[in-house]
C-alpha cells in the first residue's frame, strides 16, 4: 500500500468519523486535524486504534501527538515508517 493509499484510507475514516457531511475536497493532505480541533484527544485515541487495526502497526504512546497525527501527510509518514521497519 503506497503513501497515497494510506492517505486515501485515513481520509475516508476522518470524513466518516469526524467530518460527516463535509466536502471531501476540503480535507487536504496538509489540513491540520488536531491543531484545528477536528480531532480531539478522544478522537486521537479512536484514530490510533483505527490505524493499528487497519494497517497492522503498533503506535507508541509518544507518537500520539501533533507531530505524528496532525495531517494526513504526517499520518502517512508514520504508517510508512512503521511498515518499512518490519
Amino acid at each position: 500500500m503506497s503513501g497515497n493509499d494510506v492517505r486515501a484510507t485515513v481520509k475516508g475514516f476522518i470524513l466518516d468519523q469526524f467530518l460527516p457531511g463535509e466536502d471531501p475536497e476540503a480535507l487536504t493532505d496538509d489540513t491540520p486535524l488536531i491543531t484545528a480541533g477536528i480531532v480531539d484527544s478522544m478522537g486521537a485515541l479512536r484514530l490510533v486504534a483505527y490505524l493499528e487495526e487497519t494497517f497492522g502497526v503498533r503506535i507508541q504512546a509518544h507518537e500520539v501527538d501533533v507531530e505524528h497525527l496532525n495531517t494526513l501527510d504526517s499520518i502517512a509518514a508514520l504508517i510508512e515508517g512503521k511498515r518499512g521497519a518490519r
